[in-house]
């Protein structure tokens, strides 16, 4: 969350991609560090013990969401 919130302020538009189980803890944390309407997306949790073809089947499942929310303007 830090560097997203760090490359939003540079300019750099941005999104903070994490699990499910880190929703209320991201919400947060952009609320502290002063963007509560930074751009991000939830994937589901746990990722810890996917395997490589696991993680880029996800990544191919997510990267239009993500790309979609990117173009989205912060606020």
């Amino acid at each position: 969350m830090h560097d997203t919130v760090n490359f939003e302020i540079q300019g750099k538009p941005s999104v903070f991609v994490a699990t499910t189980e880190f929703v209320n803890a991201a919400q947060h944390q952009a609320e502290r560090l002063g963007l509560p309407e930074v751009r991000r997306v939830f994937i589901p949790h746990p990722m810890q013990d996917r395997t490589d073809a696991e993680m880029q089947a996800h990544a191919e499942r997510y990267i239009d969401e993500i790309l979609d929310v990117l173009m989205q303007p912060v606020g």
